[in-house]
């Protein structure tokens, strides 16, 4: 592995993980949003436990107008947060359950596209990491920092150019070696699976790519959201490392794959055009962007609910449940293989103008910038 390049931080400010993201806001969307759980406890179920993440406001989204419903049964949320990521959760207890419950959230979210412009030449490594970046440089039981990650994250930082360079290099390595692939997934952001199977969803590619940033002495987390559209499965997570003096500053390495292979498989662009696309995409991601059309609800991995569930959570995509102590299976609708699922939700999303999904579109993109 190559040397850390130890550096001060801008102005001498130490580094804070509770820092509010730096971005550039741009293109406000605001969204009327309909979420509801439905979940089916075994027969017999004497309680049936339920954590639904509620989105916080930050420097990309403002959340208003919350309201929360059950039916049939009537049950008022209680709300919890857990210390080590400050996640805040709607609890629900559900005694002696007949039948379906459903839980049903209705709120206003307006969210802004995020660019950081990161400049690999310009980010900075602290001398050492404050006691409060613990969690997100910790080996753990999905993001793990063994001697296989910190071999290979080593390799690939072999002549990048500081901390984002090292990143970049890391996420080039997810691009070129991993396949995106729904039948073949941990669905709990699982270095070792991406590692060994090569392929995997978004929390596979994401955990890998956060494992070898820890490897690298990066502070990084895996984030988890919704996306704000139709589609089999609505969450989806994001990259974020802690890179000074830009703070938290997010990336979509699994996106970012998919839209390039969809602009190269593009019959009606010439190749000058694909290879300015895929450019573009790419330099997209490694200045770091977060879209308009994704709604955060939910930092890190490995943590103990609040209140406290039977044991630790690797990470809470839309919810967690369990009956009578017992987790109830995370289902993932977006397997064509699936067919049984203990709970599933549904969502309804009404936005105050027409957006693009930017992994997508690839007219999002600035060829040439």
């Amino acid at each position: 592995m190559t040397p850390l390049v130890l550096l001060a931080l801008a102005g001498g400010a130490d580094p804070d993980p509770a820092q509010p993201y730096t971005a550039k806001r741009s293109d406000p969307v605001t969204y009327r949003v309909e979420f509801k759980a439905i979940l089916t406890a075994p027969q017999g179920t004497r309680l049936l436990r339920v954590w639904v993440p509620v989105p916080p406001d930050d420097r990309g989204q403002e959340v208003r107008d919350s309201a929360w419903d059950t039916f049939p049964a009537d049950v008022k949320p209680a709300f919890h947060t857990e210390p080590v990521f400050g996640n805040r959760f709607a609890y629900f207890e559900f005694p002696d359950p007949k039948g379906a419950q459903v839980v049903t959230h209705t709120f206003r979210a307006t969210v802004w596209q995020l660019d950081w412009d990161v400049d690999p030449a310009k980010a900075e490594r602290p001398a050492a990491w404050p006691e409060s970046f613990a969690p997100y440089r910790r080996s753990e039981v999905g993001i793990r920092v063994d001697d296989r990650f910190k071999k290979l994250a080593g390799d690939l930082a072999a002549g990048a150019r500081g901390p984002a360079g090292e990143l970049a290099a890391v996420m080039d390595w997810a691009d070129r070696n991993l396949t995106y692939d729904h039948s073949n997934t941990s669905l709990v952001a699982s270095a070792d699976h991406a590692f060994t199977k090569r392929r995997g969803d978004c929390s596979d590619y994401h955990g890998l790519c956060a494992s070898l940033g820890r490897a690298l002495g990066t502070p990084t987390r895996v984030t988890y959201g919704l996306h704000l559209f139709p589609k089999n499965l609505p969450c989806h997570c994001k990259l974020e490392a802690y890179l000074p003096p830009h703070g938290w500053v997010s990336f979509d390495v699994s996106e970012t794959q998919r839209l390039v292979k969809a602009v190269e498989a593009d019959p009606k662009l010439a190749v000058a055009e694909k290879a300015a696309l895929a450019a573009a995409a790419r330099d997209r991601l490694r200045r770091g962007f977060r879209d308009n059309t994704w709604l955060l609800h939910s930092k890190g991995t490995d943590y103990e609910l609040a209140p406290k569930a039977s044991g630790r959570v690797p990470l809470v995509p839309t919810l967690y449940a369990e009956a009578d102590g017992k987790p109830l299976p995370l289902p993932d609708p977006a397997d064509p293989t699936k067919r049984e699922f203990a709970w599933m939700t549904a969502h309804r999303y009404a936005a105050d103008r027409a957006v693009p999904y930017p992994f997508v579109d690839w007219r999002t993109l600035k060829p040439g910038r």
